[in-house]
This record gives structure tokens, sequence and C-alpha cells, in this order.
């Protein structure tokens, strides 16, 4: 190892001197007071960015609305129910109803083959292409209404009847609405909590919306589906493709407070549907005193 070292060191002596560029440095003078100077400036330039760093990450964070909240800001459980009573007892019928004949039959028609179930949604489906067009119209969007009446046309002639969804080919998507959409775009409140027998969870406008529905397919009676006896099987039919297509259990959960859940997530649900309504309908001006970007 020391051969090694002396070896390097001659090797460097003689390039040195060969090339005749050997050169002595020397090392700057000793100054501690002007050393010490400029590190105590070093250290305060250094504490200095770091206070400025910490106070813009607080401000960010008060612009980003880290406010306490307090239980008032917490949105209220609360649900008008002044029928609680009734639709308590109504809750228990559909129930047990639908654990002893609706669900088991809407498992036996699952079991069809998949076509047959398809074509039979899509049937309904058009046909409630017809109310969603009055709809439509009373809620003064004559293009959507325009829309669904093409879907219409379109599937009861070259989707047999209604039972192919053919118009989506032509990029016409399905956009149903009801008479409740309507009033609630005239500004009718969801009004109080109604469990309805078999159909389940609604609010007192959409059993209003559910009946005005009803009679306007039964007044335009499209191929005289709805009058007769044939109206019984159709509507029998159409229950049971949705409940199909339905998820819900009830009691599932196991929970003793289903019915308060339920009729909280369904008022609520509502609601916030209105609030998007009216919001698309009548979206908030720019402030022109607000910077951009905020």
């Amino acid at each position: 190892m020391r051969a090694a070292l002396c070896a390097i060191l001659i090797n460097l002596g003689l390039s040195a001197c060969a090339t005749q560029n050997l050169s002595i440095r020397s090392l700057p003078p000793e100054t501690p007071a002007a050393d010490n100077a400029t590190v105590i400036e070093n250290a305060a330039a250094l504490a200095a960015a770091k206070a400025s760093a910490t106070q813009g990450n607080a401000a960010q964070e008060g612009d980003r609305g880290a406010i306490l909240l307090t239980a008032a800001d917490a949105p209220s459980m609360y649900s008008y129910d002044p029928w609680e009573r009734l639709n308590r007892f109504t809750y228990r019928f559909n129930a047990r109803f639908d654990e002893a004949v609706f669900l088991p039959t809407a498992d036996q028609y699952r079991h069809l083959p998949g076509p047959i179930r398809s074509g039979v949604h899509n049937f309904f489906a058009n046909l409630d292409e017809v109310k969603t067009v009055v709809n439509y119209i009373l809620q003064l969007h004559p293009a959507a209404g325009a829309h669904s009446l093409g879907r219409f046309a379109i599937n009861s002639t070259i989707g047999v009847g209604g039972l192919l969804d053919v118009a989506v080919k032509f990029h016409l998507k399905r956009e149903p609405t009801g008479l409740s959409t309507t009033l609630a775009r005239w500004g009718m409140h969801p009004g109080p909590y109604l469990v309805i027998p078999i159909l389940g969870p609604a609010t007192l406008r959409d059993g209003v919306g559910l009946l005005a529905d009803y009679g306007v397919s039964y007044v335009i009676d499209v191929a005289h589906l709805y009058r007769g006896h044939q109206t019984w099987a159709l509507g029998t039919v159409d229950a049971l493709d949705e409940r199909a297509n339905v998820s819900f259990r009830y009691y599932a959960t196991g929970s003793p407070f289903e019915y308060e859940t339920v009729r909280f997530l369904y008022v609520h649900r509502e609601l916030i549907e209105d609030a998007a309504l009216h919001a698309t309908e009548h979206p908030p001006k720019h402030d022109p005193t607000e910077p951009a970007g905020r």
C-alpha cells in the first residue's frame, strides 16, 4: 500500500516537471470575525425564509376554507312525516309482500333468457316515452320532447314495437322524466314523506305524479293497452320487470332504524335533485368583483 502511494506521488511530480505547470496555491487569510458575521447573516436569512414559508402555507390553508364546523352546520336528520304511523304500517306490509310474493316471483323472472327480459324492459321503456314527451312539453323543453318522440317513433317501427332499442344506434339515448319532475321544475316542494303500497318510498309530489302519468297513458292509450282487462296483466308484468331490476332488500341490514334511514336517504336525495335541477335551470351569475379562479 505504501509503495503504491509513493509511486503515484512520484508520477505526479514527474508529470508536473515535464509540463512545467507546477503551481503552489496559497490558502486564504484567516478572518474569523468576517466569517462569523457571514454565518450569522446566512442563518438569519434561512430563518426569515422559513418563517415566510410557514406564513404562506397558513394563508393557503385559510384560503382552502379550513373552517371549524358546528352542530348547526350539519344537515338535519328530520324528515317531514306527518303520516308516520300509516307509513310504518305500509312499510311493514310492503316488506312482507315483497318477501312472500314479489321477490320470489322476480327471482323466477330472472331465470328467463336475457333477450326476453331485455325485450320486455325495452317494451315498457318505449311506452314511457309517451308521458316523457308530454312532460317535456309541460316543462317548456320542446327539443327534449322531440328527442323522446323520435325515440318512440324509431323503436315502435324499426324496433319491432319497442322490443329493441334501435334509437340508441341513432345516438338518441333515453332521458325519462315524469310529472313529479315537472312539478319540481315549476317550484313545487316534495311535500310529506309517503310510503306507497307495493311501490315503496315516495313523497306526496311523487304520488301525485304517478297518478297523473298514468292518466296521461290512459288518455292517449297507445295500441289500446291501457283500457280493458289487458291493463292488469300489463301493469303486473311492468311491476315485475321493475322489481327484478332493483337490488333493494327489506331489512337486509338488520338495523332497527331501517325505516328512519330509508326515509332520510329518500327525502334528502329528492331535495338534492331539486336543488341541482334549479341550479341547471338558473346557473349562478359570475360576480365581477370576485377575483377569477376562486
